[in-house]
């Protein structure tokens, strides 16, 4: 059973952001425009309700492997330790910039530094890009010296799926396994086939069905909607690290979590699911803003501290 992390009631600050992410972010995600116009339309969006960063540190442009990104790194951060966090977007919109509030948090409270990979996006870059840049990321991180017993993998939505879909794939390639993988929402089944796809559409903030199925359909093309590395519900999980995931109830992408949970715990692996109440997919992007956003990173703070055994 999922452990609902935020048992209490819902904070006045939660309820009054829900019509400002629908009407932004939400707008954005929904729109059928060019995923070229919705990535500027979500950086704007971002723009406009990214809080400010943690205190210290410093954010700073990181190529890895040949693919470019961010690295935030703490004040006395722990250079042996490092989260490669995959942001969201469907595989086709989405930066790392949006997600540097949260990744300074993060870094803050596990004095790890956090690397945010720009992996290539479709439909310029189908499958299996978005993986083998996922990949490659990886394998310079560990050539660099740094142990995959310091590494995490991170990431929401599609990033969270790519987070898996990377572990799976190192796995397979006989690399060694990351310490932990931290998901929020992942995007796990791209067959869409939860009920929660249809079921919460109208309480659903941010993605809508059809949107979700023009993503698929930019990412994969005619592929197989089932291939593990697209789809990690469908894959033999054995053998992975330990495993956090938070969703929100109310969201169209929930039963992707509860799914992958019970198939995840199937398989042997260490599993929590949680399941948060009267926020929306990937509340997590915005510390400061929202009080659930602090409490659901602080969780997953300690569970990377618990994974790196600090």
């Amino acid at each position: 059973m999922p452990d609902f992390a935020n048992p209490a009631p819902v904070s006045l600050r939660a309820r009054l952001m829900h019509p400002v992410i629908r009407l932004t972010i939400g707008r954005v995600m929904s729109s059928p425009a060019p995923h070229q116009k919705q990535r500027a339309g979500l950086l704007r969006a971002g723009a406009l309700l990214r809080p400010l960063h943690a205190r210290g540190g410093r954010i700073q442009p990181q190529t890895t492997a040949g693919v470019p990104g961010l690295l935030v790194t703490p004040t006395g951060a722990d250079r042996q330790r490092v989260l490669i966090y995959f942001h969201g977007g469907g595989y086709a919109v989405g930066a790392p910039s949006l997600y540097t509030s949260m990744a300074s948090r993060l870094a803050a409270l596990t004095g790890a530094r956090v690397l945010l990979p720009d992996y290539r996006l479709a439909p310029e870059h189908p499958f299996p890009a978005a993986i083998d840049d996922a990949l490659a990321v990886y394998r310079a991180v560990l050539a660099s010296g740094v142990p995959a017993a310091h590494i995490a993998f991170g990431g929401d939505s599609a990033g969270g799926g790519l987070s898996l879909a990377c572990a799976l794939a190192a796995r397979d390639a006989g690399m060694p396994q990351p310490a932990a993988i931290l998901t929020y929402s992942p995007w796990t089944d791209l067959t869409v086939s939860g009920d929660s796809f249809l079921g919460n559409a109208a309480t659903e903030l941010v993605l809508s069905p059809r949107e979700a199925e023009r993503f698929v359909r930019s990412y994969l093309g005619d592929g197989d909607r089932r291939n593990p590395l697209a789809s990690p519900l469908f894959a033999d999980l054995r053998g992975l690290p330990p495993l956090l995931i938070q969703a929100a109830a109310s969201e169209i992408l929930v039963d992707d979590s509860r799914r992958l949970a019970d198939n995840a715990r199937q398989a042997g692996v260490d599993t929590e699911l949680q399941i948060w109440n009267g926020v929306w997919h990937v509340w997590q992007a915005m510390p400061v803003l929202v009080p659930e956003a602090d409490a659901a990173l602080a969780s997953a703070a300690a569970f990377l501290r618990r994974a790196w055994h600090l």
